[in-house]
């Protein structure tokens, strides 16, 4: 439990200072600015988030990264930069999210501004009348001490002249010292009072100032426990951000286990293969040995073409071997 309290510790002895009521208000002020430059740190880091997801997202899309490849490593590197591509649209989904807080904090910020205002208005008009209220209490203060310091001369005046004056002197003194007498008569009802009604304004200011206290203390409570929730929020937002991306990473991850170099050598080979024998030595060959070697070509003779009688038709006699003779080539029978 709090000990420390506003509505004890923020007081002055002097009755027309405001010095307690503004150090509070200076203080949610401050509070009000701070919650004003988290929000603003909020929508410039949506900003960067955006702005960094779309560069992912165009560098995932546009920039060639291994586009030759072949087989499982092909599909490894298919599946890291589908995985950018969603690390990008993570960045812009957080974006958003961070305008969506900034926002809550301004309404939160904007609705504390509203209800304080109702307040501050009340202890203004509270002050104004009570610091006036004070002014003519002092002004019939100082008519009244005056009013006492001429009815104090006026009997000595009195005292002093009573052998040395005419009775016609004496009755001007008698007179002068009524007649200040009843003003001092006066000045004392009124300055009386002035206090009556000071001391009820008085009594009105210090109910309404411990209320105003009690109001801005419940109210800066619940800004710093909205404030500490709001950065909680985003650390953990930022925390879920980065398992997210880290789930998408250990999805790379997997489909590298699924690379298979062996597999991909046997692709590369039975899909662009040219062949299996490797060209023979080339031998010296000696110019003058091959001149000796040669052997000279024959012209080819021409042969008349001339037309064929019919083949005579093959026989064999029943002793003769299991062939048959034609102009004498042999035909072997099987």
């Amino acid at each position: 439990m709090r000990e420390a309290r506003f509505r004890d510790h923020f007081w002055s002895t002097d009755l027309t200072s405001t010095v307690g009521y503004d150090s509070i208000i200076q203080h949610l002020n401050d509070g009000r600015k701070n919650c004003k430059e988290f929000e603003d740190f909020l929508k410039e880091r949506a900003i960067i988030e955006e702005k960094y997801g779309k560069e992912l997202i165009n560098l995932s899309k546009k920039k060639p990264c291994g586009q030759t490849e072949l087989n499982t490593l092909k599909r490894s590197l298919d599946v890291f930069k589908q995985q950018i591509d969603n690390v990008g649209q993570g960045h812009i989904q957080l974006a958003q999210t961070l305008r969506e807080e900034a926002k809550k904090m301004e309404e939160f910020r904007e609705k504390q501004k509203l209800h304080r205002k109702k307040i501050e208005l009340i202890m203004e008009a509270i002050h104004k009348n009570r610091n006036l209220q004070y002014k003519k209490t002092m002004e019939a203060k100082r008519l009244y001490e005056q009013r006492c310091r001429d009815k104090d001369e006026a009997e000595q005046a009195v005292h002093r002249n009573a052998n040395l004056v005419t009775q016609k002197q004496q009755e001007k003194l008698f007179l002068k010292l009524a007649q200040t007498k009843s003003a001092l008569e006066d000045s004392d009802r009124g300055y009386q009072q002035s206090i009556t009604a000071l001391e009820k304004i008085r009594e009105e200011w210090l109910k309404e100032h411990i209320k105003a206290c009690e109001f801005f203390e419940t109210q800066e409570c619940e800004r710093i426990s909205y404030f500490r929730n709001a950065l909680w929020l985003h650390v953990n937002q930022l925390s879920q951000g980065c398992v997210q991306n880290d789930e998408k990473y250990e999805e790379i991850r997997k489909s590298l286990e699924m690379c298979s170099i062996e597999k991909d050598i046997d692709f590369f080979v039975n899909l662009r293969k040219t062949g299996s024998s490797a060209p023979a030595p080339v031998v010296y060959e000696n110019y003058y040995n091959t001149q000796r070697n040669a052997t000279p070509v024959r012209s080819p003779v021409s042969v008349p073409i001339s037309r064929r009688a019919p083949l005579p038709t093959p026989s064999s006699g029943p002793g003769d071997p299991d062939y048959a003779t034609i102009d004498g080539y042999s035909l072997i029978h099987h």
